[in-house]
Protein backbone atom coordinates (compact mmCIF):
# COMPACT_ATOMS: atom_id res chain seq x y z
CA UNK A 1 0.00 0.00 0.00
CA UNK A 2 1.31 3.32 -0.77
CA UNK A 3 1.41 5.57 2.01
CA UNK A 4 0.58 9.28 1.94
CA UNK A 5 0.89 10.49 5.79
CA UNK A 6 3.32 8.93 8.80
CA UNK A 7 6.64 8.55 9.26
CA UNK A 8 10.24 6.25 8.15
CA UNK A 9 9.63 6.31 4.65
CA UNK A 10 12.31 4.97 2.08
CA UNK A 11 11.54 7.86 -0.34
CA UNK A 12 9.21 10.98 -0.14
CA UNK A 13 7.87 12.30 -3.82
CA UNK A 14 7.23 15.94 -3.82
CA UNK A 15 5.09 17.08 -6.39
CA UNK A 16 3.21 20.08 -8.11
CA UNK A 17 -0.05 18.44 -8.53
CA UNK A 18 -2.16 16.64 -5.87
CA UNK A 19 -1.16 13.06 -5.96
CA UNK A 20 -3.63 10.49 -8.31
CA UNK A 21 -2.98 6.94 -7.86
CA UNK A 22 -3.28 6.78 -11.66
CA UNK A 23 -1.39 5.16 -14.29
CA UNK A 24 -1.46 9.02 -15.98
CA UNK A 25 -0.14 10.60 -12.94
CA UNK A 26 4.00 10.75 -13.10
CA UNK A 27 4.28 10.85 -9.35
CA UNK A 28 1.45 8.01 -9.45
CA UNK A 29 3.30 6.11 -11.58
CA UNK A 30 7.05 6.45 -9.89
CA UNK A 31 5.27 5.89 -6.38
CA UNK A 32 3.28 2.10 -7.56
CA UNK A 33 6.86 1.31 -9.21
CA UNK A 34 8.92 2.02 -5.59
CA UNK A 35 6.18 0.21 -3.51
CA UNK A 36 6.11 -2.49 -5.85
CA UNK A 37 9.84 -2.93 -5.27
CA UNK A 38 9.30 -3.06 -1.60
CA UNK A 39 9.94 0.51 -1.00
CA UNK A 40 7.96 2.61 1.40
CA UNK A 41 7.25 5.87 -0.47
CA UNK A 42 5.58 9.31 0.94
CA UNK A 43 3.64 11.66 -1.45
CA UNK A 44 3.65 15.21 -0.92
CA UNK A 45 1.17 16.95 -3.21
CA UNK A 46 1.12 20.40 -4.65
CA UNK A 47 2.82 21.61 -1.74
CA UNK A 48 2.02 25.18 -0.23
CA UNK A 49 5.99 26.58 -1.17
CA UNK A 50 5.24 29.25 1.59
CA UNK A 51 4.77 27.32 4.40
CA UNK A 52 7.30 25.31 5.72
CA UNK A 53 4.46 22.75 6.86
CA UNK A 54 3.56 20.68 4.14
CA UNK A 55 7.09 19.89 3.05
CA UNK A 56 7.35 18.62 6.92
CA UNK A 57 4.86 17.01 7.34
CA UNK A 58 6.17 13.27 6.23
CA UNK A 59 9.84 14.51 7.55
CA UNK A 60 13.07 13.56 6.55
CA UNK A 61 13.22 10.17 4.29
CA UNK A 62 15.78 7.57 4.66
CA UNK A 63 16.81 7.54 1.13
CA UNK A 64 15.88 10.72 -0.95
CA UNK A 65 13.58 13.47 -1.98
CA UNK A 66 12.39 13.17 -5.35
CA UNK A 67 11.36 16.24 -6.89
CA UNK A 68 9.15 16.99 -9.95
CA UNK A 69 7.40 20.12 -11.09
CA UNK A 70 4.29 17.77 -12.48
CA UNK A 71 2.85 16.95 -15.66
CA UNK A 72 3.54 20.19 -17.81
CA UNK A 73 6.07 22.50 -16.86
CA UNK A 74 5.46 25.31 -13.81
CA UNK A 75 5.90 28.67 -16.04
CA UNK A 76 3.47 27.00 -19.10
CA UNK A 77 0.75 26.34 -16.35
CA UNK A 78 1.50 30.06 -14.87
CA UNK A 79 2.11 32.43 -17.41
CA UNK A 80 0.11 32.44 -21.67
CA UNK A 81 2.26 32.61 -24.56
CA UNK A 82 1.78 36.61 -24.29
CA UNK A 83 4.22 36.16 -20.60
CA UNK A 84 0.07 37.15 -18.92
CA UNK A 85 -0.77 35.89 -15.71
CA UNK A 86 -3.15 32.96 -16.26
CA UNK A 87 -4.48 33.37 -13.12
CA UNK A 88 -5.32 37.28 -13.83
CA UNK A 89 -6.73 36.17 -17.37
CA UNK A 90 -10.06 38.07 -17.64
CA UNK A 91 -11.38 35.30 -19.65
CA UNK A 92 -10.51 32.29 -17.92
CA UNK A 93 -8.94 33.14 -14.77
CA UNK A 94 -6.68 30.30 -13.28
CA UNK A 95 -4.66 30.05 -10.45
CA UNK A 96 -2.34 26.56 -10.35
CA UNK A 97 -1.50 26.71 -7.10
CA UNK A 98 2.30 25.74 -7.54
CA UNK A 99 5.24 28.77 -8.04
CA UNK A 100 7.36 29.51 -11.33
CA UNK A 101 10.17 27.35 -11.81
CA UNK A 102 9.01 24.77 -8.84
CA UNK A 103 11.58 22.57 -8.92
CA UNK A 104 13.61 25.20 -7.68
CA UNK A 105 11.36 26.22 -4.93
CA UNK A 106 10.97 22.77 -4.08
CA UNK A 107 14.44 21.61 -4.25
CA UNK A 108 15.39 25.32 -1.57
CA UNK A 109 12.61 24.60 0.94
CA UNK A 110 13.98 21.23 1.24
CA UNK A 111 17.56 21.75 0.95
CA UNK A 112 16.36 24.50 3.75
CA UNK A 113 14.22 22.01 5.92
CA UNK A 114 16.03 19.11 5.58
CA UNK A 115 19.79 20.23 5.21
CA UNK A 116 22.15 16.79 3.80
CA UNK A 117 18.96 14.57 2.65
CA UNK A 118 19.50 13.89 -1.30
CA UNK A 119 17.44 15.36 -4.23
CA UNK A 120 16.63 13.59 -7.31
CA UNK A 121 14.72 15.92 -9.59
CA UNK A 122 12.77 14.83 -12.56
CA UNK A 123 9.92 15.21 -14.54
CA UNK A 124 8.67 17.48 -17.76
CA UNK A 125 10.42 20.72 -16.47
CA UNK A 126 13.44 18.81 -14.87
CA UNK A 127 14.03 16.58 -18.20
CA UNK A 128 13.55 19.26 -21.15
CA UNK A 129 16.22 21.83 -19.06
CA UNK A 130 19.42 19.32 -18.30
CA UNK A 131 21.33 21.11 -20.25
CA UNK A 132 22.18 24.92 -21.38
CA UNK A 133 18.90 26.22 -22.64
CA UNK A 134 17.13 29.24 -24.06
CA UNK A 135 14.22 30.61 -21.61
CA UNK A 136 11.82 32.68 -23.21
CA UNK A 137 10.43 34.37 -19.95
CA UNK A 138 13.68 35.43 -18.72
CA UNK A 139 14.96 35.96 -22.94
CA UNK A 140 18.45 34.59 -21.53
CA UNK A 141 19.96 31.15 -22.10
CA UNK A 142 19.87 29.48 -18.70
CA UNK A 143 22.58 26.78 -17.47
CA UNK A 144 21.37 23.12 -16.27
CA UNK A 145 18.56 23.05 -14.01
CA UNK A 146 21.02 20.12 -12.61
CA UNK A 147 23.20 23.11 -11.27
CA UNK A 148 20.80 25.40 -10.17
CA UNK A 149 18.97 23.35 -8.16
CA UNK A 150 21.79 21.47 -6.58
CA UNK A 151 20.00 17.79 -6.65
CA UNK A 152 22.36 15.10 -6.32
CA UNK A 153 21.09 13.44 -9.84
CA UNK A 154 18.36 14.77 -12.35
CA UNK A 155 16.33 11.96 -14.17
CA UNK A 156 15.18 12.68 -17.90
CA UNK A 157 12.51 10.86 -19.64
CA UNK A 158 10.04 8.35 -18.07
CA UNK A 159 11.96 7.39 -14.86
CA UNK A 160 10.70 4.09 -13.34
CA UNK A 161 14.08 2.13 -14.20
CA UNK A 162 15.89 4.69 -13.43
CA UNK A 163 14.26 5.77 -9.91
CA UNK A 164 14.63 2.03 -9.48
CA UNK A 165 18.30 1.89 -9.71
CA UNK A 166 19.00 4.68 -7.59
CA UNK A 167 16.60 4.01 -4.79
CA UNK A 168 18.96 0.44 -5.23
CA UNK A 169 22.28 2.58 -5.25
CA UNK A 170 21.34 5.04 -2.41
CA UNK A 171 19.90 2.05 0.09
CA UNK A 172 23.50 -0.01 -0.76
CA UNK A 173 25.53 3.02 0.06
CA UNK A 174 27.12 3.44 -3.37
CA UNK A 175 27.67 6.13 -6.31
CA UNK A 176 25.61 6.61 -8.75
CA UNK A 177 27.12 7.04 -11.88
CA UNK A 178 26.69 5.71 -15.27
CA UNK A 179 22.97 4.53 -14.37
CA UNK A 180 20.86 5.07 -17.69
CA UNK A 181 18.43 7.79 -18.36
CA UNK A 182 20.28 10.22 -15.66
CA UNK A 183 22.22 13.48 -15.54
CA UNK A 184 25.50 14.49 -13.15
CA UNK A 185 27.86 16.84 -12.20
CA UNK A 186 31.46 16.12 -12.57
CA UNK A 187 35.25 17.23 -13.16
CA UNK A 188 35.76 14.99 -16.01
CA UNK A 189 33.83 13.68 -18.86
CA UNK A 190 33.91 10.08 -19.18
CA UNK A 191 35.67 8.04 -21.79
CA UNK A 192 33.89 7.44 -25.12
CA UNK A 193 31.29 10.56 -24.32
CA UNK A 194 30.78 13.70 -26.70
CA UNK A 195 31.39 17.24 -25.51
CA UNK A 196 28.78 19.63 -26.83
CA UNK A 197 29.33 23.19 -27.03
CA UNK A 198 29.56 24.62 -23.29
CA UNK A 199 26.82 26.91 -21.61
CA UNK A 200 29.55 30.03 -22.07
CA UNK A 201 29.58 29.20 -25.20
CA UNK A 202 26.33 28.52 -26.03
CA UNK A 203 25.13 31.84 -24.41
CA UNK A 204 27.39 34.02 -26.15
CA UNK A 205 27.23 32.78 -29.74
CA UNK A 206 24.08 31.45 -31.72
CA UNK A 207 25.98 29.23 -34.24
CA UNK A 208 27.08 27.29 -30.80
CA UNK A 209 24.12 27.14 -29.48
CA UNK A 210 22.73 25.59 -32.96
CA UNK A 211 25.74 23.11 -32.95
CA UNK A 212 24.31 21.94 -29.24
CA UNK A 213 21.07 21.75 -30.70
CA UNK A 214 21.88 19.33 -33.49
CA UNK A 215 23.86 17.00 -30.84
CA UNK A 216 20.96 16.64 -28.29
CA UNK A 217 19.91 12.92 -28.52
CA UNK A 218 18.50 10.82 -25.66
CA UNK A 219 20.88 8.14 -26.82
CA UNK A 220 24.07 9.31 -26.68
CA UNK A 221 26.91 9.71 -24.17
CA UNK A 222 27.13 13.97 -23.78
CA UNK A 223 29.17 16.32 -21.67
CA UNK A 224 28.21 19.92 -21.15
CA UNK A 225 30.83 22.16 -19.60
CA UNK A 226 29.31 24.57 -17.16
CA UNK A 227 32.56 27.06 -15.57
CA UNK A 228 34.61 24.10 -14.47
CA UNK A 229 32.50 21.51 -13.97
CA UNK A 230 30.60 19.01 -16.80
CA UNK A 231 26.68 18.19 -16.91
CA UNK A 232 27.05 14.65 -17.85
CA UNK A 233 24.47 12.99 -19.83
CA UNK A 234 24.30 8.72 -19.49
CA UNK A 235 22.18 7.40 -22.48
CA UNK A 236 18.73 7.23 -21.94
CA UNK A 237 17.48 3.15 -20.90
CA UNK A 238 15.71 0.98 -23.46
CA UNK A 239 12.35 0.10 -22.41
CA UNK A 240 10.48 -2.73 -23.85
CA UNK A 241 6.89 -4.23 -23.84
CA UNK A 242 7.51 -5.92 -20.94
CA UNK A 243 8.61 -2.85 -19.36
CA UNK A 244 5.52 -1.30 -20.34
CA UNK A 245 3.80 -4.14 -19.28
CA UNK A 246 4.82 -4.21 -16.03
CA UNK A 247 4.46 -0.91 -14.89
CA UNK A 248 0.84 -0.52 -16.24
CA UNK A 249 -0.01 -3.79 -15.04
CA UNK A 250 0.56 -2.44 -11.15
CA UNK A 251 -2.79 -2.28 -8.86
CA UNK A 252 -3.52 1.43 -9.30
CA UNK A 253 -6.57 2.32 -7.86
CA UNK A 254 -7.34 5.42 -10.00
CA UNK A 255 -7.85 7.65 -7.28
CA UNK A 256 -8.67 10.81 -8.29
CA UNK A 257 -8.62 13.60 -5.66
CA UNK A 258 -11.36 16.27 -5.09
CA UNK A 259 -8.34 19.43 -5.99
CA UNK A 260 -7.44 17.63 -9.32
CA UNK A 261 -10.67 17.77 -11.66
CA UNK A 262 -8.48 18.51 -14.82
CA UNK A 263 -8.20 14.82 -14.06
CA UNK A 264 -11.27 13.26 -13.98
CA UNK A 265 -11.85 13.13 -17.53
CA UNK A 266 -8.64 10.60 -17.99
CA UNK A 267 -9.87 8.63 -15.33
CA UNK A 268 -11.06 5.61 -17.50
CA UNK A 269 -8.26 6.18 -19.86
CA UNK A 270 -6.12 3.24 -20.78
CA UNK A 271 -2.35 4.36 -22.37
CA UNK A 272 -1.28 1.91 -25.55
CA UNK A 273 2.61 2.90 -26.07
CA UNK A 274 4.78 5.31 -25.52
CA UNK A 275 7.40 7.45 -27.62
CA UNK A 276 6.19 9.62 -31.05
CA UNK A 277 8.03 9.28 -33.87
CA UNK A 278 6.88 12.61 -35.57
CA UNK A 279 9.54 14.44 -34.87
CA UNK A 280 7.68 17.82 -35.06
CA UNK A 281 10.40 21.03 -34.57
CA UNK A 282 8.04 22.69 -32.03
CA UNK A 283 7.88 19.28 -29.71
CA UNK A 284 10.36 17.87 -27.34
CA UNK A 285 8.82 14.68 -27.05
CA UNK A 286 11.50 12.57 -28.93
CA UNK A 287 14.06 14.26 -25.75
CA UNK A 288 12.07 13.09 -23.40
CA UNK A 289 9.76 9.93 -23.84
CA UNK A 290 12.24 9.06 -26.91
CA UNK A 291 11.76 9.36 -30.79
CA UNK A 292 10.84 6.00 -31.56
CA UNK A 293 7.52 3.67 -30.58
CA UNK A 294 7.33 1.35 -27.57
CA UNK A 295 3.98 -0.47 -27.49
CA UNK A 296 2.54 -2.36 -24.94
CA UNK A 297 1.59 -6.17 -25.91
CA UNK A 298 -2.22 -6.55 -26.53
CA UNK A 299 -2.82 -8.98 -23.81
CA UNK A 300 -1.33 -6.57 -20.91
CA UNK A 301 -3.95 -3.78 -22.50
CA UNK A 302 -6.39 -6.04 -22.62
CA UNK A 303 -6.39 -7.13 -18.99
CA UNK A 304 -6.34 -3.31 -17.95
CA UNK A 305 -9.73 -2.64 -19.56
CA UNK A 306 -11.06 -6.31 -17.98
CA UNK A 307 -10.17 -4.89 -14.46
CA UNK A 308 -11.48 -0.92 -15.06
CA UNK A 309 -14.97 -3.33 -15.73
CA UNK A 310 -14.57 -4.36 -11.89
CA UNK A 311 -14.19 -0.84 -10.79
CA UNK A 312 -16.75 0.51 -8.42
CA UNK A 313 -17.43 4.12 -10.44
CA UNK A 314 -16.67 2.65 -13.73
CA UNK A 315 -19.69 2.87 -16.06
CA UNK A 316 -18.80 0.90 -19.11
CA UNK A 317 -16.75 4.16 -21.31
CA UNK A 318 -13.36 4.24 -21.56
CA UNK A 319 -12.25 7.66 -21.61
CA UNK A 320 -9.44 7.56 -24.25
CA UNK A 321 -7.26 4.74 -25.79
CA UNK A 322 -4.14 5.62 -27.12
CA UNK A 323 -0.71 7.69 -26.78
CA UNK A 324 1.01 10.66 -27.35
CA UNK A 325 -0.56 10.19 -31.19
CA UNK A 326 -3.28 7.45 -30.80
CA UNK A 327 -2.56 5.82 -34.41
CA UNK A 328 1.14 5.04 -33.65
CA UNK A 329 0.32 1.97 -31.51
CA UNK A 330 2.13 -1.59 -33.05
CA UNK A 331 4.69 1.17 -35.39
CA UNK A 332 7.68 -0.18 -33.22
CA UNK A 333 10.79 0.23 -34.77
CA UNK A 334 12.15 -2.59 -36.31
CA UNK A 335 15.87 -4.74 -34.86
CA UNK A 336 18.64 -2.81 -36.85
CA UNK A 337 17.13 0.52 -37.86
CA UNK A 338 18.80 3.17 -37.97
CA UNK A 339 18.20 6.19 -36.12
CA UNK A 340 15.75 8.79 -36.39
CA UNK A 341 13.46 9.55 -39.42
CA UNK A 342 11.02 6.85 -39.29
CA UNK A 343 8.11 8.67 -41.06
CA UNK A 344 10.98 8.26 -43.87
CA UNK A 345 11.44 4.53 -43.18
CA UNK A 346 10.09 2.10 -45.90
CA UNK A 347 9.92 -0.93 -43.12
CA UNK A 348 7.64 1.34 -41.39
CA UNK A 349 4.23 -0.73 -41.20
CA UNK A 350 1.45 1.88 -41.68
CA UNK A 351 -1.48 -0.48 -41.74
CA UNK A 352 -2.47 0.14 -38.46
CA UNK A 353 -3.27 -3.95 -38.30
CA UNK A 354 -2.10 -4.52 -34.57
CA UNK A 355 -3.95 -1.02 -34.05
CA UNK A 356 -7.07 -2.32 -35.76
CA UNK A 357 -7.10 -5.58 -33.98
CA UNK A 358 -7.06 -3.55 -30.48
CA UNK A 359 -9.72 -1.69 -30.70
CA UNK A 360 -11.82 -4.36 -31.93
CA UNK A 361 -11.28 -6.80 -28.83
CA UNK A 362 -11.47 -3.51 -26.67
CA UNK A 363 -14.51 -3.11 -27.36
CA UNK A 364 -16.06 -6.52 -27.58
CA UNK A 365 -14.76 -7.10 -23.63
CA UNK A 366 -17.49 -7.92 -21.52
CA UNK A 367 -18.74 -4.55 -19.78
CA UNK A 368 -17.57 -2.25 -21.96
CA UNK A 369 -19.96 -0.24 -24.03
CA UNK A 370 -17.74 2.36 -26.03
CA UNK A 371 -13.91 2.70 -25.99
CA UNK A 372 -13.48 6.64 -27.13
CA UNK A 373 -10.31 7.51 -28.92
CA UNK A 374 -9.57 11.25 -27.71
CA UNK A 375 -5.60 11.58 -28.54
CA UNK A 376 -4.59 13.33 -31.24
CA UNK A 377 -3.60 10.97 -34.63
CA UNK A 378 -1.79 12.04 -37.31
CA UNK A 379 -3.50 12.68 -40.65
CA UNK A 380 -1.22 11.66 -42.98
CA UNK A 381 -0.52 8.02 -41.62
CA UNK A 382 -4.23 7.78 -41.30
CA UNK A 383 -4.48 8.07 -45.23
CA UNK A 384 -2.73 5.06 -45.36
CA UNK A 385 -5.06 2.76 -43.94
CA UNK A 386 -8.75 3.57 -44.88
CA UNK A 387 -9.54 0.95 -42.94
CA UNK A 388 -7.97 1.96 -39.37
CA UNK A 389 -10.52 5.40 -40.24
CA UNK A 390 -13.48 3.37 -40.37
CA UNK A 391 -12.67 1.43 -37.42
CA UNK A 392 -12.01 4.97 -35.55
CA UNK A 393 -14.85 6.55 -37.38
CA UNK A 394 -17.63 3.94 -36.90
CA UNK A 395 -16.86 2.49 -33.14
CA UNK A 396 -14.34 5.33 -31.56
CA UNK A 397 -15.41 8.91 -31.98
CA UNK A 398 -17.94 11.00 -30.23
CA UNK A 399 -19.13 12.83 -33.32
CA UNK A 400 -15.77 15.32 -33.44
CA UNK A 401 -12.18 13.91 -34.80
CA UNK A 402 -9.34 16.28 -33.54
CA UNK A 403 -6.04 16.16 -35.60
CA UNK A 404 -3.66 19.38 -35.95
CA UNK A 405 -1.92 20.53 -39.23
CA UNK A 406 -0.59 23.28 -37.41
CA UNK A 407 -0.48 25.26 -40.43
CA UNK A 408 -1.05 25.36 -43.96
CA UNK A 409 1.92 27.84 -45.27
CA UNK A 410 4.33 25.54 -47.32
CA UNK A 411 7.20 27.06 -45.57
CA UNK A 412 6.20 27.51 -42.18
CA UNK A 413 5.02 23.41 -42.38
CA UNK A 414 8.65 23.10 -43.06
CA UNK A 415 9.86 25.03 -40.71
CA UNK A 416 7.51 22.77 -38.17
CA UNK A 417 8.66 19.27 -40.01
CA UNK A 418 4.81 18.86 -40.48
CA UNK A 419 5.07 19.11 -44.01
CA UNK A 420 3.88 15.40 -44.66
CA UNK A 421 0.42 14.72 -46.21
CA UNK A 422 -2.23 16.81 -47.92
CA UNK A 423 -4.58 18.05 -45.27
CA UNK A 424 -7.19 18.68 -49.33
CA UNK A 425 -6.99 14.75 -49.29
CA UNK A 426 -7.49 13.59 -45.73
CA UNK A 427 -10.60 15.85 -45.44
CA UNK A 428 -11.94 14.03 -48.69
CA UNK A 429 -11.04 10.70 -47.46
CA UNK A 430 -13.00 11.59 -44.11
CA UNK A 431 -16.08 12.38 -45.65
CA UNK A 432 -16.27 9.46 -48.04
CA UNK A 433 -15.68 6.96 -45.32
CA UNK A 434 -17.93 9.33 -42.68
CA UNK A 435 -21.04 9.41 -45.14
CA UNK A 436 -24.18 9.25 -43.41
CA UNK A 437 -22.98 9.48 -40.44
CA UNK A 438 -22.43 12.40 -38.10
CA UNK A 439 -18.74 13.04 -37.99
CA UNK A 440 -17.05 15.89 -37.98
CA UNK A 441 -13.33 17.02 -37.67
CA UNK A 442 -11.69 19.85 -35.46
CA UNK A 443 -8.56 21.33 -36.11
CA UNK A 444 -5.60 22.79 -34.18
CA UNK A 445 -3.30 25.49 -35.59
CA UNK A 446 -0.16 27.87 -34.38
CA UNK A 447 0.75 30.86 -35.36
CA UNK A 448 3.70 33.24 -34.87
CA UNK A 449 5.99 30.25 -35.31
CA UNK A 450 9.46 30.96 -36.83
CA UNK A 451 8.76 31.47 -40.66
CA UNK A 452 5.40 32.84 -40.15
CA UNK A 453 4.75 36.40 -41.15
CA UNK A 454 1.82 38.03 -42.15
CA UNK A 455 1.10 37.09 -45.04
CA UNK A 456 1.31 33.60 -44.08
CA UNK A 457 -1.33 34.02 -41.06
CA UNK A 458 -3.84 35.64 -43.30
CA UNK A 459 -3.05 32.13 -45.34
CA UNK A 460 -3.65 30.73 -42.55
CA UNK A 461 -7.16 32.37 -41.75
CA UNK A 462 -8.61 32.08 -45.91
CA UNK A 463 -8.39 28.31 -44.74
CA UNK A 464 -10.17 28.38 -41.74
CA UNK A 465 -12.99 30.34 -42.95
CA UNK A 466 -13.45 28.11 -46.15
CA UNK A 467 -13.49 25.02 -43.44
CA UNK A 468 -16.03 26.62 -41.64
CA UNK A 469 -18.33 27.37 -44.36
CA UNK A 470 -17.67 23.53 -45.43
CA UNK A 471 -18.96 22.23 -41.90
CA UNK A 472 -15.95 22.04 -40.25
CA UNK A 473 -14.69 23.34 -37.03
CA UNK A 474 -11.95 25.24 -37.98
CA UNK A 475 -10.74 26.72 -34.74
CA UNK A 476 -10.60 23.76 -31.63
CA UNK A 477 -7.59 25.59 -30.85
CA UNK A 478 -5.60 28.54 -32.28
CA UNK A 479 -2.27 28.71 -30.57
CA UNK A 480 0.23 31.15 -30.13
CA UNK A 481 3.54 29.24 -30.19
CA UNK A 482 5.61 29.31 -27.31
CA UNK A 483 9.15 28.54 -27.01
CA UNK A 484 10.12 25.68 -24.66
CA UNK A 485 13.54 24.39 -23.57
CA UNK A 486 15.16 22.19 -25.86
CA UNK A 487 13.20 22.39 -29.12
CA UNK A 488 14.26 23.19 -32.62
CA UNK A 489 11.96 25.68 -33.12
CA UNK A 490 12.61 27.37 -29.94
CA UNK A 491 16.59 27.16 -30.95
CA UNK A 492 15.13 29.10 -34.32
CA UNK A 493 13.08 31.12 -32.45
CA UNK A 494 16.51 32.42 -30.28
CA UNK A 495 19.04 32.20 -32.97
CA UNK A 496 17.17 33.06 -36.12
CA UNK A 497 18.93 30.60 -37.52
CA UNK A 498 16.89 26.95 -38.86
CA UNK A 499 19.79 24.86 -36.76
CA UNK A 500 19.93 22.28 -39.57
CA UNK A 501 20.75 24.29 -42.45
CA UNK A 502 22.26 27.25 -40.83
CA UNK A 503 20.06 29.62 -42.92
CA UNK A 504 18.08 32.34 -41.49
CA UNK A 505 14.68 32.06 -40.24
CA UNK A 506 12.02 35.25 -40.01
CA UNK A 507 10.76 35.46 -36.22
CA UNK A 508 7.96 37.24 -34.97
CA UNK A 509 9.06 38.31 -31.53
CA UNK A 510 6.86 41.27 -30.34
CA UNK A 511 3.55 40.56 -28.91
CA UNK A 512 2.10 43.12 -30.95
CA UNK A 513 3.31 40.99 -34.04
CA UNK A 514 1.75 37.78 -32.61
CA UNK A 515 -1.30 39.16 -31.60
CA UNK A 516 -1.72 40.58 -35.45
CA UNK A 517 -1.19 37.27 -36.53
CA UNK A 518 -3.84 35.75 -34.39
CA UNK A 519 -6.54 37.78 -35.47
CA UNK A 520 -5.96 37.46 -38.90
CA UNK A 521 -6.01 33.53 -38.37
CA UNK A 522 -9.68 34.08 -36.63
CA UNK A 523 -10.37 36.94 -39.06
CA UNK A 524 -10.53 39.49 -36.92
Amino acid sequence: MISTFGRDFDVILVGGEPYADHPLSGVGVIARVLDAQGYRVGVVGRPDWTRDHDFMRLGRPRLFFGVTAGSIDSLLVNTTPLKRRRSKDAHAPRASGIPDRAVLVYCAKLKELFPGSPLVIGGIEASLRRFAHYDYWEDRVRRSLLLDSRADILVYGPGELQVVEIARRFAEGRGFDGIPGTCVVRHEVPAGFREIPSFEEASADPDMFCRAQRAFSNRAGLAQKHANRFVIQYPMPIYATKDLDGIYGLPFSRMIPKDFPEFQMARFSVVTHRGCIGDCSFCALSLHQGDRIVSRSEESILDEIRGLTRHPDFKGFIDDLGGPTANMYGMDCSPGCADGDCLDCRRLDRSHGRLIRLMRKARAVPGVKKVFVRSGIRYDLAMDSPEYLEELSAHHLSGLLKIAPEHVAPAVLRAMNKDRGSLKEFRRLFRRINRGRQQHLAYYFMVAHPGSGDKEARELGRVLRALEKEGDRPAEGIQVFTPTPMTRSTCMYHTGMDPETGKPVFVPRSYEEKKVQRRAALGE
